[in-house]
């Protein structure tokens, strides 16, 4: 995530630079039109092209910036959506994982089978035998009363969009 908000403030950095670039490119372009019709003293077709081309883009480079600055805006307010959902997943799985009298192993286990990580992986990040992991995982699904993984998840996935289900509640089977 950290990579990517690097990479992303990158990248809208190379845009600001880019409309930066344009604007002094416009700039010196208006100037030299201007230079040409004080030394002319009128204006003739060609400065009339220049001149309106010129003003083309600077009005690109206006709602270019604008665009950019709803971007960095709306950005800014998903990741905060993002970081209260992440709040609130954490939360919730804390109080459920209280309510169904998780062990603190146990309460681990499940965190990692929720984020998807297989049994070898946890095993690995936990430095335990896949046994051990094995035997933590039939206890959460005891405890909360569901049948496997996708149970599991669907406890936490059905609470967050549909609101709580009851702390402790085994959820319905399907067609029940």
């Amino acid at each position: 995530m950290a990579s990517e908000r690097v990479s992303l403030w990158t990248r809208e950095g190379a845009l600001a630079a880019l409309i930066l670039f344009q604007a002094i490119c416009a700039s010196f372009f208006l100037v030299d039109v201007l230079e040409d019709i004080r030394d002319t003293g009128h204006f003739s077709v060609l400065l009339n092209v220049e001149l309106f081309a010129n003003l083309g883009l600077m009005g690109a480079i206006v709602v270019e910036a604008r665009v950019l600055w709803a971007m960095l805006r709306r950005q800014a307010m998903s990741d905060r959506a993002l970081s209260a959902a992440q709040g609130a997943m954490a939360e919730l799985m804390e109080s459920q994982f209280r309510s169904w009298g998780l062990t603190t192993s146990e309460a681990d286990v499940a965190s990692f089978t929720i984020k998807g990580f297989s049994i070898a992986e946890t095993a690995e990040l936990r430095g335990s035998s896949e046994a051990t992991v094995k035997s933590h995982l039939n206890a959460v699904y005891r405890k909360a009363g569901v049948s496997g993984r996708a149970q599991l998840v669907s406890v936490f996935v059905e609470e967050l969009f549909e609101g709580p289900i009851g702390r402790g509640a085994k959820p319905q089977q399907p067609g029940v």
